[in-house]
């Protein structure tokens, strides 16, 4: 679940949510994902709302590498859905020993299980 302390940043043009503001320090504040993946690193409250107005939602198609507890190397996932509890990805890696297209559901925020690739 997202805490309750993150604040959503919304697109204004349309009204869609399109990730959080992580408060750190006095007037620091770190853009995420609408799962909690940090985009970058801590900054003004502008810069971080800048960085999620002009990343937008396009982090929603990108492919990710997703830690598997049983796999040395991180796996190749794609988003499959996102809601305020968790995100689903499906396996997308041929190299992977399961089935491709294996779902995983993760709690939000994902706390480094998943990375950009």
């Amino acid at each position: 679940m997202i805490p309750t302390h993150w604040v959503s940043h919304i697109r204004a043009e349309d009204g869609e949510l399109l990730g959080y503001l992580i408060p750190e320090m006095e007037d620091a504040f770190t853009p995420a994902t609408v799962f909690g993946f940090p985009l970058d690193s801590p900054g003004s409250r502008d810069e971080a709302e800048r960085q999620l107005d002009e990343v937008g939602l396009s982090y929603l198609a990108e492919r990710w590498l997703l830690n598997v507890a049983d796999q040395d190397e991180s796996i190749n996932v794609q988003i499959v859905e996102v809601n305020p509890e968790q995100v689903t990805v499906k396996s997308v890696d041929y190299g992977y020993e399961r089935d491709y297209g294996t779902l995983f559901t993760l709690t939000v925020p994902v706390d480094g299980q998943l990375r950009l690739r």
